[in-house]
């Protein structure tokens, strides 16, 4: 039997990176996953057209619109039935405010206040809409479930010219610490998860990867943890940071007993 047979997960940001990984790894164990994007709707079609209609619903949306992720989570559950997992990986990164962030640091008085506002509202503030959407619809079927919220190293939330994504993992983070506690009665579990370093998405820009391809993390490192996390084997786990580089099979009973974020 595959881990998610039978579960229903929405996962943000899901055309391509990290979100693509984590949508793939769940449609292979079994889920119906419904997969979000903010514009490229090609990205999230080449999802149905590999794992059919049956279990992939595609829909476009920017989870910066609070509407929008309300209307998310209806679909999902029009069409599924229901909702299990949520998995927020939507994100913009530093490549808005400049395009060379790694080599030449903006410094945080230099940066638009209209792409802070994006960052922020993306990071943060998507985040909560969905969560929110989501766990009024699991409280009103009385059901379980299990929120990851996608972050970051904590070295990167400190990081010289890394305003303001770094600032915004790290609201992310202290939400999550918060939100485990107040779901905690409801079996509704959130949890942190991230790579554990510089991984091969769109965060990066094309023009910085060659230099950094030797330290760069694959996004399917993510796949093994996320997957546990939207498991029923981690039903007790809630208010953890997990590190994907770190994950393996063995040690899934030492993360169950690791030290909450909050």
């Amino acid at each position: 039997m595959r881990k998610l047979d039978g579960k229903i997960a929405i996962v943000t940001g899901a055309g391509r990176g990290i979100g693509r990984a984590i949508a793939e790894a769940y449609l292979q164990e079994g889920a119906s996953v419904t997969v979000t994007a903010a514009r490229e709707q090609a990205e999230l079609d080449q999802l149905v057209m590999q794992y059919g209609s049956e279990r992939v619903l595609a829909l476009l949306a920017d989870v910066t619109n609070p509407e929008a992720c309300e209307q998310v989570v209806d679909q999902t559950i029009q069409r599924f039935g229901c909702v299990d997992i949520l998995v927020n990986n939507a994100g913009r990164g530093m490549k808005y405010v400049n395009a060379s962030f790694l080599t030449e640091p903006t410094r945080f008085w230099e940066a638009e206040p209209s792409v802070w506002r994006m960052i922020i509202d993306t990071n943060v503030n998507g985040p909560f809409y969905m969560a929110r959407a989501v766990v009024s619809r699991l409280l009103e079927q009385q059901r379980e479930g299990s929120i990851i919220n996608i972050s970051m190293n904590y070295e990167g939330m400190k990081r010289r010219g890394f305003s303001p994504y770094g600032p915004s993992k790290a609201a992310l983070e202290s939400a999550s610490a918060i939100w485990a506690q107040e779901l905690s009665e409801a079996r509704i579990r959130v949890n942190v998860l991230l790579p554990g370093g510089i991984t091969k998405t769109g965060m990066v820009p094309a023009s910085m990867t060659a230099n950094l391809q030797a330290i760069m993390l694959p996004a399917e490192i993510i796949q093994a943890p996320a997957v546990f996390l939207a498991s029923d084997e981690s039903q007790a786990l809630t208010g953890r940071r997990l590190i994907a580089k770190e994950w393996s099979e063995a040690n899934s009973q030492v993360w169950s007993i690791a030290e909450g974020i909050g």
